[in-house]
């Protein structure tokens, strides 16, 4: 073994605290980036192996009813591909075991397997047999959640009739890899499922024989998409269509994109802060090293090491610092990516997800440790280099002691000998005490920044599902019914309050932008469903124009008074210009509010409602599901207790493991900053302290002193930390993953993130001070004192 090698060992053994605190937090580095990339590429990887295999679709548009030689004309569309024609039904399905009525999908399919865009992944049972009307094909995940089997009933309304449908097969598609209904925003398998049945036999329940009121389209590579969709909205305007929509907008899609990108923003922000933290460790440590080793080095140059070899020596013991950080890291990362990937199958529904490491990551880690390596050794290195061995040998020069700020203006009588010591320790190296509270404060932040996402997903629930909605069951008909229906849903068991909607799908337009959406006219004042302002002021409904959400007024670059172009796509399908009122501050979804009376004299229509939010007594509720799943005219209904537990069970566990791991990797920065600034102080004042040990100063005196000055910049890093948690927890909520057009957490930051912040750091340096104590207490007078001749 190599002498300088020996020596390097030696070097390890003697920084041991130093060397696992920098590995600790090269690993929380690595392992974040590791974990999140590679969660990343196997959901990616999972989703495009899923899409090419099984034919997802491009384009989907829903109409009324068109005739099946309209095809023929849909597919010669130029830029479209392949096309297929389906009948697409919600009904309202009675599901053993479950009191509420269920939502299920009713979807058509060949009655012999064949190749079909957004074709099946048949995971038990059979495919359907010809001639077996009531035989269907149910997603996985519903009949799972219900726990059904094969060869059950569940019972539906099937164009105002029960009929029971026997499921033959368990299957999963493209098109739901995120199961959810379109009119929630969140996934309730128990309570909707897609059901796959016979095109026939759904076409002659729904008189739709030789007709379809479902398309989806492939396109050609390169084709214009937009252009394709204006010619198939244009071709589909007399038989009711809905507008075409891209798989941008397609909701399952929609879901799993918004997750990569999250995914993406924290593989990149995590390892930054933590290799950057790393680095500073890094140049801290190897700076007091070889102030320290100053005649080590000199010894070195003059038995012939040259400097690049002196040099290489002290940047091997950083590699190999960081290596240590490094494969911790990459054992982490890889085990930790499995979990999450694991965490997300949950959610997401793939034949088969596997877990995937690309070889770019490991590389990229690898590199990313280095450069942090190289990056916080380069000067302290580049010292070594330069040092001549005739300086080398002389001791550091003392240093420059000045009166302190509190002396100048006479208060030095307000201070104790030893208080005097720490200000004018601080002041003679003040560079190095703000490097040590910007460590502290980048902790400090990381655990603010864990705090908002808690922060926010708590006030998302309590303001959308508290505040904003604040009926118990929402119900959705199955065609609009007339203003008699309030009366009749205010006689149901339970029913102490009625509030019918009014639903319409619409296209916006403002300039050269557009939008589907959907129109929803609320009864004037609406109790049940709250309109709150930006500062979650309530905002009263006007009897005309329009109240829209206010990332919908960012997507399309309006502001209130502007007038909106709305295109009704039902009925006759005016088109009428209507004034944007007021911005609404809701976090869900993205949708538009207009006075009941005004939506029908903007329809031209008598009053007629698509649904109602009812306010129940909710011991009654099983006499009222009871009688609302004999109802032909309901298509869903929702309970928002569902929609809250849906959520937590969601988004907010989703959010809450990825809080759980920055909040983990935080407290981890903490500790390491501090216990390596208290080190380092240790280090570099020994002949100090020994000193003042020796002309009379207590033990605890000169631990008053040494950990006095940690305690100092410790409490100034706190505001600081504050400030920096502030900044970073508002550019990502700024960021696409925290404010999608499904869900937007919410800028807050409480107070308790604050003092939760607060009393981990004071307990971090706490521990540090204890170990630092310690080894101070150890403190060899005799062999400190000792002077280089």
């Amino acid at each position: 073994m190599l002498t300088l090698d020996r020596k390097l060992y030696r070097d390890l053994g003697t920084l041991k605290g130093q060397v696992i605190a920098i590995a600790l937090i090269v690993a929380c580095g690595i392992t974040s980036l590791v974990t999140m990339t590679s969660t990343y590429q196997s959901l990616l990887f999972s989703q495009q192996h899923y899409y090419t295999q099984y034919r997802f679709t491009d384009l989907f548009v829903s109409l009324k009813r068109a005739p099946e030689s309209l095809m023929q004309e849909i597919t010669a569309i130029p830029g479209v591909s392949q096309g297929r024609s389906r009948v697409v039904e919600n009904v309202t399905l009675d599901v053993p075991g479950l009191a509420d009525p269920a939502m299920g999908r009713l979807i058509s399919i060949p009655n012999q397997p064949q190749p079909l865009l957004n074709d099946l992944v048949l995971r038990s049972g059979r495919y359907i047999q010809p001639g077996q009307s009531s035989e269907v094909i149910a997603s996985e995940i519903f009949v799972k959640a219900n726990h059904l089997a094969l060869g059950d009933h569940i019972n539906a309304i099937i164009n105002g009739h029960w009929q029971p449908l026997r499921i033959v097969g368990t299957a999963l598609s493209p098109e739901y890899i995120y199961e959810i209904s379109g009119t929630e925003i969140l996934p309730d398998n128990r309570r909707f499922g897609v059901l796959w049945m016979d095109r026939q036999a759904l076409a002659t329940a729904f008189n739709l024989q030789s007709a379809f009121n479902d398309v989806v389209l492939t396109l050609t590579p390169g084709a214009n998409s937009r252009a394709v969709i204006f010619r198939l909205d244009k071709l589909l305007e007399p038989y009711g269509g809905l507008g075409a929509y891209g798989r941008d907008q397609q909701l399952s899609h929609r879901f799993l994109s918004d997750d990569l990108t999250g995914l993406q923003v924290m593989a990149l922000i995590l390892p930054l802060i933590f290799l950057s933290i790393a680095a500073f460790l890094v140049n801290m440590v190897l700076a007091r090293l070889i102030t320290t080793q100053r005649d080590q080095i000199a010894v070195m140059k003059a038995f012939g090491y040259s400097h690049q070899e002196v040099g290489l020596h002290f940047f091997k013991l950083v590699v190999v610092v960081v290596s240590l950080g490094m494969g911790l890291g990459l054992a982490l990362g890889y085990w930790l990516g499995g979990a999450f990937t694991q965490f997300y199958g949950r959610y997401y529904h793939f034949p088969t997800m596997e877990y995937h490491t690309s070889l770019t990551v490991i590389i990229g880690a690898i590199a990313l440790s280095l450069v942090a390596a190289l990056a916080g050794a380069m000067r302290a290195i580049a010292g070594v280099v330069s040092l001549p061995p005739a300086q080398a040998m002389q001791p550091e020069p003392p240093a420059s002691f000045k009166p302190t700020l509190l002396e100048y203006l006479g208060l030095q009588g307000w201070l104790s000998p030893p208080e005097r010591i720490i200000l004018r320790n601080l002041e003679r190296r003040p560079l190095q005490a703000s490097l040590s509270a910007v460590g502290i404060a980048l902790a400090v932040a990381m655990l603010v920044v864990g705090g908002y996402f808690s922060d926010g997903i708590d006030q998302l629930i309590n303001r959308q599902f508290h505040s904003v909605q604040r009926d118990d069951l929402t119900l959705a008909f199955v065609h609009p019914l007339a203003g008699r229906v309030r009366y009749d849903l205010a006689h149901l068991p339970g029913v102490m309050g009625v509030e019918p909607f009014r639903t319409v799908p619409v296209r916006l337009r403002f300039e050269q932008r557009s939008r589907l959406a959907s129109l929803t006219g609320l009864t004037n004042p609406s109790t049940l469903r709250r309109l709150a302002g930006a500062h979650d002021q309530t905002l009263p409904l006007p009897s005309q124009g329009l109240l829209i959400t206010t990332k919908l007024a960012e997507l399309l670059r309006l502001q209130p008074g502007q007038t909106l172009t709305v295109e009704i796509l039902e009925g006759t399908r005016p088109v009428r210009q209507v004034t944007v009122v007021g911005l609404v501050d809701e976090l869900v979804g993205l949708p538009i509010y207009m006075d009941n009376d005004a939506l029908h004299r903007l329809l031209g229509e008598a009053p007629s409602f698509s649904g109602a939010f009812l306010k129940v007594d909710h011991q009654w509720l099983p006499q009222l599901y009871h009688q609302l799943k004999e109802m032909p005219t309901v298509a869903s209904v929702a309970q928002r207790q569902n929609l809250v537990t849906q959520f937590e069970a969601t988004i907010a566990t989703t959010f809450g493991v990825m809080n759980g791991v920055i909040m983990l990797f935080a407290i981890i920065i903490a500790v390491a900053v501090i216990y390596n600034a208290a080190r380092i102080a240790l280090s570099e004042r020994r002949r100090d302290l020994a000193t003042l040990r020796i002309i009379g100063f207590t033990q605890t005196e000169i631990a008053l002193i040494l950990l006095g000055e940690q305690a100092l910049i410790t409490l100034a890093a706190l505001p600081l930390g504050g400030l920096l948690g502030y900044g970073l927890a508002w550019w990502l909520h700024q960021s696409p993953a925290q404010n999608t057009e499904v869900v937007r957490i919410p800028f807050t930051i409480q107070p308790s993130t604050y003092l939760f912040a607060t009393l981990v750091t004071l307990l971090a340096a706490g521990a540090s001070g204890l170990l630092v104590a310690r080894q101070l207490h150890q403190l060899d007078l005799i062999a400190v004192l000792k002077t280089r001749e």
